[in-house]
């Protein structure tokens, strides 16, 4: 049966885009999956172990490379979620941001001064600032909010999945032609994520349902920004996302830095792969359960369940740098991370629900995410470094407890979430999920 014009509404807030637009969008979360996140621990694994402490590369130093890139990449987070706002090509962005990364990353073999690497990186981090708010904005301005907390349990899956099999396809290469074939790969999946983009028809996507204002209200204008620093629980959110990167983003880094010097840089990168297809096949049915039961189960109780699994996961890394014990325990990345990545644009609708500020919202909290992701990375190599692997892991597990212990406390379910307006004098409160919470 075919799917009915993208102009048909079956409830308020409620649209069916055409069947093109959503393979469009099925394939563009899969093929960008990717090249979204730069080279993330390849990038380690290839300076250490293809340059090595005798050319002046070791785990700090990495560390310190990564945290530069991600800073810069968090400062770009809030000016892209606002172009995303006022922006009416999205597409466009997305595929500029694509060919930008690529271009950065496929670039590495060729430069040895540590300043061009951290600018090569610093560029893809910038451009990577764009993917999570745009592909975000395209499914809420193509299927609209009652369908939206489903959509992107369905982009997770997608991108899940296509970072498994990219994974699977860079372990497999890299043990025949070593580890600068994933920046290859790359390039060619940054081609066919272009060609996705361009099967989503940009007349299909509502510009003003993308940015989060309510289509039901005839002629709303956006809230000012003031209204986003009022709603305390979003600020909360964005604190609470920098404590759960802070604990997550060095955890596979390191694994990679260990693997190599366990097995080796011949094995290092096939490992590292392993780990991240067993990860990533984990979170293709979380974000699909996480989407298909946020609404009924509210968000709070599996987002502490993303907070206790992230936790668990870091203190078992201690008992053994056995290959198979490593796999083994990164496998549970894919019920937290998968958990997260599903949760947070829902959490972020949520919080900013009809503010019209819903792209620049998620910029803003983007940024204290990306300010937990690039001090992870530094914070693991300087503990790696005088202290232990073991240590390293141990604090951040202690991370991850601290941040469920905070959105037990202090964080209201989300899902009947009233934001303040610019009408409101404080700050209003979540109204029947915060009374049950």
């Amino acid at each position: 049966m075919p799917l009915p014009n993208p102009g048909f509404f079956e409830a308020p807030g409620q649209r069916r885009p055409t069947r093109r637009a959503l393979l469009g969008l099925d394939a563009l979360n899969f093929f960008l999956a990717d090249v979204r996140d730069g080279l993330g621990p390849y990038l380690a694994i290839y300076l250490i172990a293809v340059r090595g402490p005798e050319r002046g590369w070791n785990e700090a130093t990495v560390g310190l490379v990564m945290s530069i890139a991600g800073i810069v990449g968090l400062i770009a987070q809030p000016p892209a979620g606002a172009a995303i706002d006022r922006g009416r090509h999205k597409p466009a962005m997305v595929i500029a941001a694509a060919i930008a990364v690529t271009l950065s990353c496929t670039a590495l073999p060729f430069i040895e001064s540590f300043y061009l690497v951290v600018g090569t990186q610093s560029v893809a981090a910038v451009a990577g600032a764009v993917f999570p708010p745009a592909l975000a904005a395209i499914t809420l301005g193509l299927v609209g909010p009652k369908m939206f907390s489903r959509r992107i349990g369905r982009n997770e899956a997608f991108n899940h999945f296509g970072n498994a099999v990219s994974a699977a396809l860079a372990g497999g290469t890299a043990y025949f032609f070593g580890p600068a074939v994933v920046f290859w790969l790359m390039a060619i999946l940054a081609v066919l994520s272009i060609a996705a983009m361009l099967m989503v028809p940009e007349s299909e996507i509502d510009d003003d349902l993308a940015r989060g204002l309510d289509e039901a209200v005839e002629g709303e204008k956006p809230s000012g920004l003031k209204a986003l620093l009022r709603n305390r629980h979003l600020m909360l959110f964005a604190l609470l996302c920098a404590v759960f990167h802070l604990s997550n983003a060095a955890m596979l880094t390191s694994v990679g830095q260990l693997l190599a010097r366990v097995v080796g840089k011949d094995q290092a990168t096939s490992l590292v792969a392993i780990c991240i297809v067993t990860a990533q096949c984990v979170m293709v049915p979380m974000a699909v359960m996480v989407g298909a039961k946020a609404d009924a189960w509210g968000r709070k109780p599996v987002f502490l369940a993303a907070f206790g699994v992230l936790a668990l996961r870091g203190a078992l890394y201690v008992f053994s740098d056995n290959p198979f014990w490593l796999v083994a325990v990164q496998a549970l990345d894919g019920v937290g991370a998968g958990i997260f990545g599903a949760l947070f644009p829902i959490v972020v609708a949520d919080l900013t629900r009809g503010t019209g500020r819903f792209n620049v919202a998620q910029g803003a909290v983007a940024t204290f995410q990306g300010v937990g992701a690039a001090l992870s990375a530094s914070l693991a190599g300087v503990i790696i470094v005088q202290a232990s692997y073991a240590a390293a892991f141990l604090a951040l597990a202690a991370i991850a407890a601290c941040g469920f212990v905070i959105y037990l406390v202090a964080m209201p379910e989300t899902r009947d979430y009233q934001p303040p307006t610019d009408h409101d004098a404080v700050p209003a409160h979540a109204t029947t999920g915060e009374q049950a919470a």
